[in-house]
């Protein structure tokens, strides 16, 4: 079963949300990139398995985008 997942960078919050169309329930936030990929491979499963569609093994495609303002130079 394949599962895209979404993280996007909270600039106000400081913090890293995950979401997916493929996985109701879905929605997670961790301040470290590392530890929202640890949560969503914890969570998908179990979601999943909640929603009616358990599955031995998923395979979870992770997009992740982030923008920043930075000041100019000079």
């Amino acid at each position: 079963m394949n599962c895209d997942v979404e993280f996007l960078w909270d600039t106000e919050a400081g913090v890293w949300v995950a979401t997916s169309e493929d996985v109701p329930g879905l929605a997670l936030e961790s301040e470290s990139f590392d530890a929202i990929l640890e949560k969503v491979r914890v969570a998908v499963p179990g979601l999943l398995e909640i929603n009616g569609r358990k599955a031995p093994c998923y395979d979870i495609s992770f997009a992740s985008e982030r923008r920043e303002r930075v000041p100019a130079c000079g």
